[in-house]
């Protein structure tokens, strides 16, 4: 059986020095280590990026692209966010299979014909996650905006974020159960709590890995995951690897190394 396909957010190496170095630079270590995706950041560009030099490096190594965006895609007042149209067009510069946004402010009221109208034949497929906002990271205001679009035939999917869910204290696992049937990408990361209570994503451990098993039974076979959790050390090739080994093995029903 084949591995699972697995995706990389470059936010996993650390703002600081994925700033310094620059989102392209990571690109042949991903493809060295096995990766299929690369999730660039919005929000480690610290100008607009030169979208037709990026997609073409992306493109020469033979990796997918998705384009995360910290937009909220209803606004507070309850409209549509007037960025969305750019950011669809920027994924679509960088050759981007898909737009990751977050919800933001819905209500089952709220009109989608402005949404519809930019969901066309040839776009970046939009895809919304579940962060660690009151308004984004619970399950029943998800539950109603997919129950809503999918009676509508938007073509939308989730990226279903499993460390999220514990910033709202929301179960991962209840959350799969009834949003799974939607979630189109998984970004995976264990999450700790510290001293001070507040909560940070860490490197999952060998019960974590076998946990997601059960998230996975909900979802799709064969969805592309991705590592969002840190990545440091001395020898980030080796480090990368043996995390999209753990990663691509998750839901081929057999035992997953932890390394």
């Amino acid at each position: 059986m084949h591995a699972n396909p697995v995706s990389i957010s470059l936010s996993s190496y650390g703002a600081s020095l994925v700033r310094q170095q620059g989102q392209a630079s990571f690109l042949e270590l991903l493809a060295a280590a096995g990766v299929m995706r690369v999730e660039l950041r919005e929000e480690l560009f610290d100008e607009a990026p030169n979208a037709a030099a990026l997609s073409s490096a992306i493109q020469a190594l033979r990796l997918e692209c998705l384009y995360s965006s910290p937009l909220e895609l209803w606004t507070p007042d309850g409209q549509l966010d007037p960025r969305l149209p750019a950011k669809l067009a920027l994924a679509k510069a960088l050759g981007a299979v898909a737009l990751k946004v977050s919800l933001g402010h819905y209500h089952p009221q709220r009109d989608l014909s402005a949404l519809q109208a930019l969901l066309h034949e040839g776009a970046p497929v939009l895809l919304v996650e579940n962060d660690q906002t009151p308004q984004g990271g619970q399950i029943e205001p998800l539950l109603q905006f997919f129950q809503r679009i999918e009676a509508l035939g938007l073509p939308l999917g989730m990226t279903f974020d499993i460390g999220n869910w514990h910033w709202q204290g929301e179960s991962p696992v209840l959350a799969a159960q009834q949003l799974g049937r939607w979630v189109r990408y998984v970004h995976c990361k264990a999450v700790q709590r510290e001293a001070s209570g507040r909560l940070v994503a860490v490197v999952p451990q060998a019960a974590d890995l076998v946990a997601w098993e059960a998230l996975f039974d909900e979802f799709t076979p064969g969805l592309v995951r991705a590592v969002e959790y840190p990545l440091a050390g001395d020898d980030l090739l080796a480090l990368t690897r043996a995390q999209v080994n753990n990663l691509a093995r998750i839901g081929l029903g057999e035992e997953v190394c932890h390394a």
